[in-house]
């Protein structure tokens, strides 16, 4: 039985319709990360499974049970859900030390003094703030500070956490550290999460599997793998990963495989060939997608090869960065070393073309 199922949700805004019938399941000791743009309805779905926000159809159950069906006009409030949230902001009492914050959802249900003791030092221990409890979120770093949002949320040990742009207000370097640090909590606690996200790199790090939003729809959902190495529509291949678009025309298929004219390709340059998704007709509009690491410096002419000119190479600690233009046409790659400037052919591997 799933954790968390949410069936066929639709949910208003402002007399806008934010979520357009969304489903997803979430297992015990699973990680589901809400992964889309802005205004795609993934912290509004959040908040539809928290009890913040009311849809007018769909049933949202937990455990089994469920917590808002519109058919049946159930909708427990979001304290009796009984499920973890952790805010963007953390939203921690400044004036209440760290024990104090974690042991604050304790007091609201009753628990005895002597338990609440033993939970919140078990819980701060767990995520490496035991030394920490008498201190006050000010004299935190924003890496502590998240921690103890965590901690409040995993206290009372509720069957789901709910996490909303966790890492957000971190910089980048906190970030990956931080990211590793809740991925080996989430694994070692078995923990239960729904995540919220605009990070594709976080969302594949954390998540076990990704929900990708567009326009309150679900785009797709799968594993991290299969979201990166296997989209099955332009939108989902051009928001995962760093790409390179390549417009054209589609001349031919074969066996699953097409070939691209690309705009502005010169007259003895080859057709590139790529994986046909979809069912469109030869001689159309078409358009290929290829992950920047699969872009690669070659030696010379041959199949599946443009030449353009490098514009700069750019230094990036573990590798290079590499501009390359012609006319309308740019392209992006990465490579270890840095290139002489002028003209240069690369290889764009079928197998790593997707043409849409």
């Amino acid at each position: 039985m799933a954790e968390l199922s949410v069936e066929n949700v639709r949910l208003r805004l402002g007399g806008m319709e934010i979520l357009k019938g969304v489903s997803m399941e979430l297992e015990r000791g699973q990680v589901v990360a809400l992964l889309g743009p802005s205004g795609s309805g993934k912290t509004t779905l959040l908040r539809a499974v928290a009890g913040l926000e009311q849809p007018f159809a769909g049933r949202i159950s937990l455990g089994g049970r469920p917590v808002f069906d519109a058919g049946a006009r159930i909708d427990l409030p979001a304290e009796k859900r009984n499920l973890g949230l952790v805010f963007q902001s953390y939203a921690l009492w400044p004036h209440r030390t760290v024990f104090d914050n974690v042991a604050y959802g304790l007091k609201l249900r009753g628990v005895g003094s002597g338990e609440i003791r033993q939970r919140v030092e078990q819980v701060l221990g767990q995520i490496g703030l035991g030394q920490h409890a008498g201190r006050f979120p000010h004299q935190l770093s924003g890496g502590q500070q998240q921690r103890v949002a965590l901690a409040r949320a995993l206290v009372y040990s509720p069957p789901v956490i709910l996490l909303d742009e966790p890492l957000s207000n971190l910089d980048a370097k906190l970030r990956e550290e931080a990211r590793a640090w809740l991925r080996e909590l989430i694994v070692t606690l078995h923990l239960s999460a729904l995540c919220v996200t605009h990070d594709q790199v976080e969302a594949m790090a954390i998540a076990d599997r990704i929900l990708l939003l567009n326009a309150g729809q679900v785009e797709q959902a799968g594993t991290p793998q299969e979201m990166y190495g296997a989209p099955k529509s332009l939108f989902v291949a051009e928001f995962m990963g760093a790409n390179n678009r390549l417009d054209g025309t589609l001349a031919e298929r074969r066996d699953g495989y097409a070939a691209l004219a690309v705009a502005g390709k010169a007259q003895d340059e080859p057709l590139l060939w790529g994986r046909m998704q979809g069912e469109r007709a030869a001689g159309g509009p078409a358009t290929g997608i290829v992950r920047l690491e699969s872009v690669r410096p070659a030696d010379g002419p041959g199949e599946n090869r443009l030449g353009l000119e490098l514009v700069t190479s750019m230094y990036l600690g573990e590798r290079w960065e590499y501009l390359f233009h012609r006319g309308p046409l740019k392209v992006r790659a990465y490579g270890d070393r840095e290139l002489a400037p002028g003209r240069h052919w690369l290889e764009f591997p079928p197998d790593r073309v997707w043409l849409f």
